[in-house]
């Protein structure tokens, strides 16, 4: 950083704290609210939804070879598969704006295309199953259709244009997977049923709990740890049985891990975080191939996570907690701004969702309260398309692995695509 910079900084710190009015109401809650969504942030999705995350990035930069995701993922691959392959992976693992950035992470700086990356980017937070089907019963079946349809629309649509403006580019800062550094690495299949079972923990055990009893969703919902459970212990059977772990460290990890489970049944995080911490060491003391993910999984904690959390304090300082009137901004302003189905309203409900953050299935309820207190159809579909695809924490991670170029047009784009399709649902309902 250039002294000019730093001197830039020292004075905006030294003018804003000398200038604010820190005693006033207002700000002393919008400072509140960006400690408690962070606080909020740590608890709820940090542990089972981020650190998953993370050791699965690690995992595509370590196990996956730069074949197999330039074949299906690659700029010159087929591109009705490679969208295909994008759209539906991040259907399946439907994962808020930020856990699905360490995946586009691990499978962009392997060399997936611009396009499919950007697809899978967008096709993660927004094409959820549950969320769009809670919309549907909350918020009407036609717009729960209409944010379906517009989803999975748009995860094309979206990939096709950065392939287009950024001609089918891919990293150009990949990894070079451990196998080139660790002799024999693992066969194809083997590399699909390692990541499967990595995938299945981090589906089951964030599966959230549906509204309503009954119902395959519901029962999964029941059986979720135990779901989990099964893909941890088919982990532990691959990472012995195919990575060289040795084997009386994973019994101890699994003991104690079943252990703390029983001591402590109301409070899964704490078994979870023991079972973490006996895959990281068992990684370490194992084989060079398991050393790689461990740097592979801490390269991209080191990169995401201070860009996460100062987002989420930024997005919480101005926007307040989720469906609270605690930010800075006012929120009868935002209902103010939206009412009606103008394009206007439809572009700051965009915009506005792009920036605000949105933990998993919580815009249902957010947009709710907003349309009872005003808000039109079109711009209440527009931030529902806008808002789980993006937030301000997951904006300084992209710019991060992608640069400020392609950053900058794939967030456009969102907004642009969820303004035009609010303001035509908007008019079509009204």
């Amino acid at each position: 950083m250039k002294d000019r910079t730093k001197f830039l900084l020292l004075l905006l710190a030294f003018c804003l704290s000398y200038l604010l009015p820190f005693e006033h109401p207002r700000l002393k809650e919008a400072i509140l609210s960006a400690f408690l969504l962070l606080q909020d942030y740590a608890r709820n999705h940090v542990l089972l939804c981020l650190v998953p995350a993370l050791f699965i990035a690690g995992a595509i930069s370590a196990f996956l070879t730069q074949e197999a995701i330039l074949r299906y993922l690659g700029p010159a691959a087929n591109k009705v598969l490679a969208y295909s392959v994008a759209s539906v992976s991040g259907a399946i693992l439907a994962v808020c704006s930020c856990t699905v950035l360490p995946l586009f992470a691990g499978i962009y700086r392997m060399g997936a295309g611009i396009g499919p990356a950007s697809a899978f980017l967008y096709s993660g937070p927004a094409i959820n199953v549950l969320a769009i089907v809670l919309t549907a019963k909350v918020l009407g079946w036609q717009i729960g259709l209409a944010r379906a349809v517009c989803a999975i629309g748009f995860s094309y649509a979206i990939g096709s244009l950065m392939a287009l403006f950024f001609k089918g580019e891919g990293s150009k800062k990949g990894f070079s997977p451990a196998l080139t550094k660790a002799g024999e690495g693992l066969s194809l299949l083997k590399e699909a049923l390692f990541m499967a079972s990595l995938i299945g923990v981090l589906v089951f055990v964030n599966w959230p709990k549906p509204k309503s009893e009954g119902g395959l969703w519901f029962y999964l919902w029941r059986a979720k740890w135990f779901i989990s459970s099964g893909f941890a212990l088919l982990l532990a059977f691959f990472f012995v049985k195919w990575l060289g772990a040795k084997q009386w460290l994973v019994l101890l990890g699994i003991g104690l891990t079943l252990l703390l489970s029983f001591i402590f049944p109301d409070h899964p995080a704490v078994p979870f975080s023991v079972a973490v911490a006996f895959l990281t060491l068992t990684s370490l003391y194992s084989s060079p191939q398991t050393r790689y993910w461990v740097d592979s999984t801490w390269f991209y904690a080191k990169t995401i996570l201070p860009l996460l959390f100062g987002g989420v304090m930024v997005s919480g300082f101005l926007l307040g907690l989720p469906g609270e009137d605690s930010g800075i901004i006012p929120s009868f302003w935002v209902a103010k701004l939206v009412g009606g189905n103008s394009w206007y309203a439809n572009l700051l409900a965009s915009v506005i969702g792009a920036f605000m953050y949105f933990a998993t299935l919580t815009e249902v309820p957010i947009v709710q309260g907003l349309i009872g207190a005003g808000m039109g159809k079109g711009p209440a579909l527009a931030l529902l398309l806008a808002g789980p695809a993006l937030s301000l924490p997951s904006m300084l991670v992209i710019r991060q692995v992608m640069g400020t170029k392609k950053a900058a047009v794939f967030i456009l784009l969102v907004i642009i695509f969820s303004t035009v399709a609010g303001t035509i649902f908007g008019q079509i309902s009204s």
